[in-house]
């Protein structure tokens, strides 16, 4: 069950981006207006991320795929995006399919503090913690609470400023940390776990 290839699926029930690898925007187009979108590494985790920043979170982002007139077509229910809280304003959108044949938007933004849902956008707020996150979002749950429809795919997702990405991936349902492949979770340094205690 693989969905998805050019979002770079492989195995089942995965489909992921990550900021390792000699081209981790290949299949993405980038925006930059007053800020950048540039691979950087972390000194919390020693390791590659791409940093998106911008004065303005509606003029830097990433967004797949390139081509704005394809979608994605990834059927998996579960998006999970590794992102750096840089405490300023952030945002991210995914537009999904669903039942009735309708594009639906959802954007979460840590500087909103109320749910909005008119027919095409759902607009949400979303609380970061300091340091990485794990951002779990059930595309189906939201489809189906917001609108009263059924999930069928993901056609496109969009992450803007201010953010540190480390790897964002679909999956068939949401896994363990012992579940998960070696290279999905996200290794904090002990030396940096022990500064936090």
């Amino acid at each position: 069950m693989i969905y998805g290839s050019a979002f770079g699926c492989r195995g089942y029930g995965w489909c992921s981006f990550q900021c390792i690898g000699s081209k981790p925007l290949q299949i993405w187009d980038k925006k930059v207006r007053n800020g950048h979108i540039k691979r950087i590494t972390d000194n919390d985790i020693h390791s590659l991320v791409l940093e998106v920043e911008g004065t303005n979170v509606s003029t830097t982002y990433i967004t797949c795929p390139a081509d704005p007139k394809k979608t994605l077509g990834i059927k998996l229910p579960f998006l999970v995006m590794i992102i750096k809280n840089l405490k300023k304003y952030f945002t991210f959108e995914v537009q999904v399919l669903d039942d009735k044949n309708v594009r639906r938007r959802f954007r979460a933004s840590n500087y909103q503090s109320t749910t909005r849902v008119k027919p095409f956008i759902c607009t949400m707020p979303m609380r970061l913690d300091d340091g990485w996150n794990q951002i779990q979002f059930n595309l189906s749950d939201f489809t189906r609470r917001a609108y009263g429809t059924n999930y069928i795919e993901t056609l496109r997702v969009q992450i803007h400023a201010n953010c540190r990405i480390r790897r964002i991936y679909f999956s068939d349902r949401l896994y363990s940390e012992d579940e998960l492949p070696a290279e999905f979770k996200l290794y904090v340094p002990v030396q940096n776990q022990k500064a936090k205690q």
